[in-house]
């Protein structure tokens, strides 16, 4: 039977409505040319605090964006209610290039990787003395987190006053890491923040280490007004502290000249995500050595034919370089506290 007359196209034709009222799909994604833009400071279950100009807005991932993620350090493009008074929500549309990752796995047989913070310049690495005791192999990883993401590592040493520093920097002097030493008194009288600020200057720096090592209790006293909860305990039979940071937040510095990035404590910090290849790229007094090596050496002192070994004995490099460099390397194909 004919559903329809003799003429199609007349206004009797009867057209199904569309119960949700939403738009035909399009490939064609807007421009947004007139958003505005901003920096991520923290992400909190899919809802991210920006600052926008001297604002800070609460806004969401715009649908168009797929899985591309904002994180911490992330510039990025809003649009929406971009006042910044409660219940208001606006919408990143667009997520700028990074000019640095930072980021881990879980472990080293983990191929998901996370991203902890983009675009920061420097990555402190936060380790106490004693209580808990010093791991020199996650300051190893975490060295080549720092080296593989484009950030350069600063070492901070806290709890000065439970044990000496010497035997640790010494491991670490050939690899030209700067540092600071700080001890419970400096930071209750603030010398130890002035001293450590004076290496964050004009620099976005994320601060990580475990639980317990005093990390969240600097970045109080560099950042005092925005003061966060502190661990203070570490466990007597695992020597390890209990999170109590649990989201990445950015704080500028009370001068204006910087960003403090604290991170959660992590227990630790898998490199499935780090082509071993590139590790070479932070001794570039040894890279030249590498041209005579032969296709797929890994420079990891197993190989007899790796010309590094006659590159250091020809006096163009110091040993204990090529002995750092093999340790960073090590630590790619070791689980962290093995």
């Amino acid at each position: 039977m004919r559903r329809y007359g003799k003429n199609p196209d007349e206004d009797d034709i009867r057209v199904r409505p569309n119960p949700k009222g939403n738009r035909p799909r399009t490939h064609t994604r807007p421009k947004h040319e007139d958003a505005e833009d901003g920096m991520v400071l923290t992400v909190d279950r899919g809802r991210l605090t920006c600052l926008v100009d001297d604002r800070t807005v609460t806004a969401m991932k715009a649908r168009e964006l797929g899985r591309k993620a904002a994180v911490v350090g992330d510039r990025v493009s809003l649009v929406g209610d971009l006042s910044g008074d409660k219940d208001t929500l606006a919408r990143i549309v667009r997520i700028g290039a990074r000019s640095s990752v930072l980021r881990r796995t879980a472990d080293d047989d983990d191929p998901f990787e996370r991203v902890v913070v983009a675009n920061a310049d420097q990555l402190a690495i936060v380790t106490a003395l004693a209580d808990p005791e010093p791991r020199p192999r996650m300051i190893d990883r975490c060295l080549v987190a720092a080296y593989d993401g484009g950030l350069s590592p600063l070492l901070v040493l806290t709890k000065s006053d439970l044990a000496p520093a010497d035997a640790l920097l010494e491991a670490y002097t050939p690899l030209g890491v700067p540092y600071v030493v700080t001890s419970r008194e400096e930071l209750e009288n603030g010398d130890a923040a002035d001293r450590v600020r004076a290496l964050l200057n004009d620099r976005v720096t994320a601060f990580v280490g475990h639980s317990g090592v005093g990390k969240t209790t600097l970045v109080n006293a560099l950042v005092p007004k925005d003061r966060r909860r502190t661990t203070g305990v570490v466990n007597a039979v695992t020597g390890r502290g209990r999170h109590t940071t649990t989201s990445a937040l950015a704080l500028p510095l009370p001068d204006g000249r910087g960003w403090v990035v604290d991170t959660p404590g992590v227990r630790s910090f898998g490199l499935h995500h780090v082509d071993p290849s590139r590790v070479i790229n932070a001794f570039p007094d040894l890279r030249p050595g590498t041209e005579e090596c032969p296709r797929g050496c890994t420079h990891d002192g197993q190989e007899p034919e790796c010309a590094l070994d006659a590159w250091v004995a020809g006096g163009h490099a110091d040993p204990a370089r090529l002995d750092s460099l093999r340790r960073l390397l090590a630590t790619r194909e070791r689980r962290e506290g093995d």
